[in-house]
């Protein structure tokens, strides 16, 4: 269970702080006890309600320093594959899967995948699709946000970081 003002990682949503551990009125007014972490994404605006006990949507503890570090100085080596087909759904059901499982490890491994087919495709005279560059984008926006909480650093910081990085892996 986690506290107020803990960091998780929630789902799509990234990184957002437990600000309240109740019953939002919302649940409340059906007579529900349920209760809900009342979470504030550090990135965005808006407010997510996440029940305490059988949420649908992953939850988790954002990543520790000492993890972020590992991951950004281990980029050079981590695995990753340049997925191609020319089924659009082939390809988002593939890029969906990885991205389901919320670690952070798994979401730099496909921001590394994608980068290199961005490499790929480049040496060709072409541009990465649609697909391709928005599940670039959401992983990006994720794990950017994970490092930077972790690492108490801002988001554009670690995106210099890790694209260093990703730069110096395939040269």
């Amino acid at each position: 269970m986690f506290k107020e003002n803990d960091l998780v990682m929630y789902g799509k949503a990234g990184v957002c702080r437990v600000f309240k551990i109740g019953t939002p009125d919302f649940a409340a007014a059906d007579g529900s006890k349920r209760e809900y972490y009342f979470l504030e994404p550090l990135y965005h605006t808006g407010t997510f309600y996440a029940p305490v006990e059988g949420a649908q949507i992953t939850i988790r503890p954002v990543i520790s320093e000492r993890k972020a570090k590992s991951l950004i100085s281990g980029i050079g080596a981590m695995e990753y594959d340049i997925f191609t087909t020319t089924s659009v759904q082939q390809l988002s059901q593939h890029y969906q899967s990885k991205m389901e499982s919320h670690k952070c490890e798994d979401l730099l491994s496909l921001i590394k995948s994608i980068f290199a087919k961005e490499i790929e495709a480049e040496k060709n005279n072409k541009k990465l699709g649609q697909i391709d560059k928005r599940f670039l984008k959401t992983a990006r926006e994720l794990v950017y946000g994970e490092l930077a909480s972790a690492l108490g650093k801002d988001q554009e910081t670690v995106e210099k970081l890790v694209t260093d990085k990703l730069k110096d892996s395939f040269k």
